[in-house]
């Protein structure tokens, strides 16, 4: 009798040791978007392959499961699973996805069920539509001031434009408009086409016609190659600048030598083996060689890193909010919220996170580089 008192003692103990916050059997839940197909599959498939073929199976004791769609580059599809990912699954994090107007889709989901959201591409919403939205790619704004800053040491006064027609290219020239010129840049030419597009022939004569110093291109993926290509092609002889978007290796590929000295920002993941000693510079070696290794040599990109980032920033906070609340719970999301703003100096492979309240886009100027390329591979603006 006073044995079986005792087990029933030990399986009360252990029910209620279960029922605590943070015990080893909680599961945390990442509802992850991406690209992994479509227009944009450049920008998506790193972050998928890092996803599932990197991310850890647990974090801080906790299982981890990560949930991965893909929207195909359609930001109707990427509305669609986020609230798959919500609704039926029971994510604590969202995670995507891999272009503006899909995070976009994304952001207001996890507004709407107050999900903690990462982007994977930059975003600018309206204040108080990002409270549960953080983005981890630089800010348009940060990259932009490189951009425009190199063009007036550059003695460029006139720039012609060229962009995606869709919130990736109204972002750029809304930056230049807010930063270029004040800066004393005047806009003389602005050019859109589609992502899908396969040819931008007469938007490339408009420009050359226009006499721009330079040309920016707003665009990203392996569609930032077709201005880069046309303009080359049609005699244009002043620098190109590209934006974070167009820095992958495919990029380089498909524009091939007419690629040879344009000028981009990027994320210093890339070139992390050139960047002097950090804390951030070993998380991106960290990352760079981890899925190198797994993929081949030369087979990094930016959009890996915003995935691999993504991890940092929960095993600094995950624990925070286990503290409070449950995996699975709205208290958690809302932990989570919480330790995602508060706690600071995060190192990542894209620079060191620091979110608060009031800044939910947690980057730096530590957070980018300028480059350019120099016999098909990429080397540091001097």
């Amino acid at each position: 009798m006073q044995t079986s008192s005792k087990i029933i003692r030990l399986a009360i103990l252990l029910a209620a040791a279960l029922a605590l916050p943070g015990t080893a059997l909680a599961e945390i839940k990442v509802g992850v978007t991406v690209a992994a197909t479509g227009s944009a599959a450049a920008l998506g498939v790193p972050a998928r392959n890092t996803f599932t073929q990197l991310w850890p199976k647990a974090i801080a004791g906790q299982k981890l499961t990560v949930i991965l769609l893909d929207d195909a580059s359609d930001p109707g599809q990427a509305t669609t699973n986020a609230r798959r990912l919500v609704t039926e699954e029971n994510v604590d994090v969202l995670v995507g996805s891999s272009i503006t107007p899909n995070s976009m889709a994304v952001a207001g989901v996890a507004l709407e069920n107050g999900v903690p959201h990462f982007t994977q591409s930059p975003v600018g919403l309206p204040p108080g539509r990002d409270k549960w939205t953080f983005m981890m790619p630089q800010k348009v704004s940060l990259m932009a001031t490189a951009v425009f800053e190199h063009m007036k040491a550059n003695k460029a006064t006139t720039v012609g434009y060229i962009g995606f027609s869709d919130s990736w290219g109204d972002l750029w020239v809304k930056e230049f408009k807010a930063i270029g010129e004040p800066m004393g840049l005047k806009l003389v030419a602005e050019e859109r086409y589609a992502r899908a597009d396969t040819s931008v022939t007469g938007q490339a004569l408009k420009l050359v016609a226009a006499k721009p110093d330079v040309v920016l291109v707003g665009a990203s993926g392996t569609g930032a190659a077709l201005p880069q290509i046309a303009l080359r092609e049609r005699g244009f002889k002043g620098i190109i600048y590209q934006t974070h978007g167009a820095v992958t290796k495919d990029f380089i590929r498909i524009a091939g030598k007419s690629a040879e000295d344009v000028v981009l920002p990027s994320g210093p993941l890339v070139v992390a083996e050139l960047l002097p000693d950090s804390p951030q510079r070993k998380v991106a070696i960290e990352h760079l060689r981890s899925y190198e290794a797994k993929f081949g040599a030369g087979t990094i990109t930016q959009f890996s890193g915003h995935a691999f980032d993504v991890l940092q920033i929960l095993e600094r906070t995950v624990p925070v909010a286990l503290k409070k609340a449950k995996p699975g719970t709205k208290d958690f999301r809302q932990a989570m919220l919480d330790a995602i703003e508060s706690e600071k100096e995060i190192p990542a492979s894209h620079g060191v996170y620091n979110f608060t309240p009031t800044d939910h886009a947690g980057l730096d100027v530590r957070g980018r580089v300028l480059l350019t390329v120099k016999d098909g591979t990429w080397a540091l603006v001097k």
